[in-house]
């Protein structure tokens, strides 16, 4: 069971910044949307609302290399943008519409590694056991290089600011859309486990995130990947997540749990093809709130992520996760979807088969019952 425990929001209109264009998928009046409805709903009585900070160079490069930082702040500044050759723009991710350059870009994207630092100080200080940081989430950055929206990778930066501060990190991440960036930065480190399930990388970017990817070197095991099939629902969605996630943080027993909350396997989704409703994010957040106390005496840094239908979903996703959080589900059961979404029979069956195969070769990877 979970107990009771102080939460915290990180928040601030500053957030706002993050902004890549206006034609951009990636909006951050969804984090707004959400931190109203948190606040409409009375759940925000329950929490203290900590402002964001900017995240400094060395907070940055604790995952990204000098030279792409140095690169990002040239990219931003209209005086120097110039002067970057075009190959080291192509180098670093940048010639891609996904990832578009702006004279806000790096104080913006700081502003969000900031965001999720602030929330691991929270935590590490004791000053609260529970934390949302739901601007954060970038999980596709690379060392040297943006992918998928993301430019600095606030969740690694999070994750190596709490591992050198003694803690082994357990990171869970249910984006529809696999967590490669941090899974990377961490895949030969034994002290950090990176557990992703998300769709099918067969047809989904970013096309990695399979069974057998494991982690290497002294990291082999302590990363784990779970794909599901287009369409799935919240059924075939949630028995993958109860039979994966506790298993693998039981055995690996964190002192930190940090969980990537993208909202975008919802059926509305635009970029996306899973068919999961609202429905699941109580659960989502109950096992979390849950497993954080049983393994981490409470320790719970939960982050934003992937969520393109910024009106119908993300700020009710991310309330119900949060309800959870300050336990108080109650006051946010209004807003769930009304029912489950179930794709035909042809599509169950499709989806059950791939899953019963990918959690028999996920349990025999890591040496686990899972299936």
């Amino acid at each position: 069971m979970a107990v009771p425990g102080p939460v915290s929001l990180v928040y601030g209109d500053a957030l706002m910044k993050h902004h890549l264009s206006d034609e951009h998928p990636l909006q951050p009046i969804r984090v707004k949307l959400a931190v109203d409805l948190i606040k409409s709903t009375g759940l925000i009585e329950h929490a203290h609302l900590l402002p964001p900070r900017a995240a400094t160079i060395d907070e940055l490069q604790l995952v990204h290399s000098p030279e792409y930082v140095d690169l990002v702040r040239k990219l931003s500044d209209p005086a120097q943008r110039g002067l970057v050759s075009q190959n080291a723009i192509d180098e670093a991710g940048f010639a891609s519409a996904d990832n578009p350059i702006s004279d806000e870009l790096h104080a913006g994207t700081s502003l969000v590694a900031g965001a999720s630092l602030v929330a691991a100080e929270a935590i590490e200080s004791g000053a609260a056991l529970h934390v949302f940081s739901p601007s954060g989430g970038l999980h596709h950055a690379h060392r040297s290089r943006a992918s998928g929206f993301c430019t600095y990778n606030d969740a690694a930066i999070a994750c190596e600011w709490l591992k050198r501060r003694g803690h082994r990190v357990a990171y869970v991440d249910v984006d529809v859309h696999h967590g490669d960036g941090v899974e990377g930065i961490f895949e030969s480190d034994p002290e950090v486990l990176t557990i992703s399930l998300h769709e099918s990388g067969h047809w989904l970017f970013p096309g990695t995130g399979f069974p057998q990817d494991a982690g290497v070197g002294p990291g082999r095991g302590c990363a784990a990947n779970l794909p599901f099939m287009p369409y799935t629902w919240d059924e075939p969605w949630l028995t993958a997540f109860e039979a994966v996630v506790p298993p693998l943080l039981r055995r690996f027993q964190p002192t930190v749990l940090v969980t990537q909350d993208g909202c975008d396997t919802h059926h509305l989704d635009p970029l996306a093809h899973l068919a999961a409703t609202t429905r699941i994010w109580p659960r989502i957040g109950s096992a979390f709130h849950e497993l954080a106390h049983e393994l981490c005496e409470g320790r719970w840094l939960a982050l934003g992520g992937g969520g393109y239908a910024i009106r119908e979903v993300v700020p009710r996703a991310w309330t119900l996760l949060f309800a959870e959080m300050v336990e108080r589900p109650d006051l946010a059961e209004e807003i769930n979807d009304p029912k489950t979404v179930e794709p035909g029979p042809e599509a169950q069956e499709r989806v059950w088969t791939a899953l019963r195969k990918d959690l028999d070769q996920l349990s025999a990877v890591h040496g686990l019952g899972l299936s």
